[in-house]
């Protein structure tokens, strides 16, 4: 399919898992959680190289579920709407904070394919918060070393966080967004789709005896790591399947708006997870936006997502 098929695909046509693919049990075997996560990863590609208008507000929500995960293994409790008034009510000085930061890394993963050299990484591990040592700047070397093992994609990205978590622990975070970037290496995708971090909590890391979590590097997380990504690409399509219908709401109601720099709001609502309500333009002032949101609203094509009367972020 093109991408000017897929920007005019309905929502029913959206690429969806099987349900037989998705886990709904314990998986014993290495084997049939590989099978699983095969069969959910091929609907997830077909998904991601439709190249669907909307993709980037689908990978920026994704981003924010990854993130919430993140700031959790951090130990602060900032949830989704504390992370999206962070990052869109900032002002151009403001620290963003443990947490804004965080996101800024998922929204990072999300936005591009980086290289990962010793930069990005530096860059990297101030965001997460973790103390840069000799052992994160062996990465791109680990990168690889994994990569001329030729592994298929679910057991590289397994592979680079349990090496990374047995060099450096205290690195998990940061293994989980390099897990995520490995696995769209692999699979050849334009830009990562963050997945991982947002399992790390899931029945798929979940011990047999039922207590605990299972650790990177333990029996059965290479099984864990591919129920994961069965589930997480489930997710991922119902997701999409979400956003495909709120975008074509959107295009439909698109002609009717009058508002000079309409366009260029339109185009941020289809690139990101929020927007705010006070969006200023080139051709846009605040009072425009505001007035163009409320239209919006009326129309159904957006939601109001802070529930605050003030303050207001606007987003698909």
């Amino acid at each position: 399919m093109s991408k000017s098929d897929s920007q005019t695909a309905p929502p029913d046509r959206m690429p969806v898992v099987p349900a037989w693919a998705v886990p709904r049990g314990p998986v014993t075997s290495d084997a049939d959680a590989a099978f699983l996560a095969g069969a959910a990863l091929n609907a997830l590609d077909t998904l991601v190289r439709m190249q669907p208008d909307w993709a980037g507000v689908w990978r920026q929500r994704l981003a924010l579920k990854c993130a919430v995960s993140a700031v959790r293994l951090a130990g602060r409790s900032e949830d989704e709407a504390a992370l999206r008034d962070v990052w869109v009510l900032r002002g151009s000085a403001d620290d963003l904070g443990p947490a804004g930061r965080i996101f800024a890394a998922y929204k990072r993963l999300a936005a591009r394919m980086a290289t990962i050299d010793t930069k990005v990484l530096r860059e990297l591990a101030d965001l997460f918060a973790i103390r840069w040592g000799d052992e994160l700047a062996t990465i791109p070397a680990m990168i690889d070393d994994v990569n001329q093992a030729g592994r298929t994609a679910p057991f590289a990205a397994a592979a680079i966080v349990t090496e990374l978590c047995t060099i450096r622990p205290d690195a998990e975070v940061l293994a989980w967004w390099l897990a995520d970037w490995m696995l769209a290496q692999r699979l050849r995708w334009d830009r990562p789709v963050p997945l991982l971090m947002a399992q790390r909590a899931s029945t798929a890391f979940r011990v047999e005896t039922g207590r605990g979590r299972m650790r990177p590097g333990e029996l059965g997380f290479e099984r864990a790591v591919c129920l994961a990504l069965a589930q997480a690409s489930a997710e991922a399509c119902r997701l999409a399947a979400e956003v495909a219908r709120r975008a074509d709401r959107l295009a439909a109601v698109a002609p009717k708006l009058r508002a000079k720099g309409a366009g260029e709001a339109i185009r941020l609502l289809l690139d990101e997870d929020a927007v705010s309500g006070a969006l200023r333009t080139a051709k846009l002032s605040r009072w425009a936006s505001r007035r163009l949101f409320e239209r919006l609203i009326e129309f159904d094509a957006v939601r109001e997502l802070s529930g605050r009367s003030t303050f207001r972020i606007y987003g698909l």
